[in-house]
């Protein structure tokens, strides 16, 4: 059992029942009373995200999850496969469970798999991933007049992503999968 003070941001906990991940912790100390730590915690089953209170000497049982490591396969219906990299085991994780991860999921993609209760529930992919630019419409001058310094990119993907105007058609950029954005054009040496 976890006692408040052990309720850090990316700390694995049992609530409700089910596996939970810390997102964000903020403790409160409330006058002469005990202490609240407010938490932003996310279902790592249905990823749901709940906003909750921990209250004084409250404990919250810490959740049993194993790491393992897989490569996505590929997608039917509504369930992404994939292969465990130690037993070859094939299984699926659902498109509630991934979330908006899936929009970067590409074939032979190597992911950590959360497993809960020996089920993998979950996956973790990196949280920057190279991708090339397959379309990009020309960067046309005087566009910057308008406030708008960024146009709209199709990477090999085909996920859409706001870059600077200077990024053309075969550049590789640097994506963030929590937030979706550009970070960077990543030099290839040329």
């Amino acid at each position: 059992m976890l006692s408040i003070n052990n309720i850090k941001s990316g700390t694995y906990i049992t609530f409700r029942g089910d596996p939970f991940v810390v997102m964000k912790h903020d403790f409160v100390k409330m006058g002469r009373g005990k202490g609240v730590m407010r938490a932003t915690i996310k279902n790592l089953k249905t990823g749901k995200i709940l906003e909750e209170s921990f209250k004084g000497q409250e404990k919250v049982e810490q959740a049993d999850i194993k790491h393992s490591k897989a490569n996505y396969l590929y997608k039917e219906d509504s369930n992404y496969y994939f292969m465990d990299n130690e037993s070859y085991d094939q299984f699926f994780i659902t498109e509630e469970q991934i979330g908006d991860k899936k929009e970067f999921l590409f074939e032979n993609m190597e992911a950590e798999v959360l497993n809960y209760n020996n089920e993998p529930i979950n996956i973790e992919i990196p949280n920057k991933i190279k991708l090339k630019v397959k379309q990009s419409p020309p960067g046309i001058r005087g566009d910057t007049a308008q406030g708008s310094v960024t146009k709209k990119v199709i990477l090999e993907n085909d996920y859409v992503v706001d870059t600077p105007l200077f990024i053309k058609e075969g550049d590789l950029l640097e994506i963030n999968t929590e937030t979706g954005k550009y970070v960077g054009k990543v030099n290839t040496g040329k």
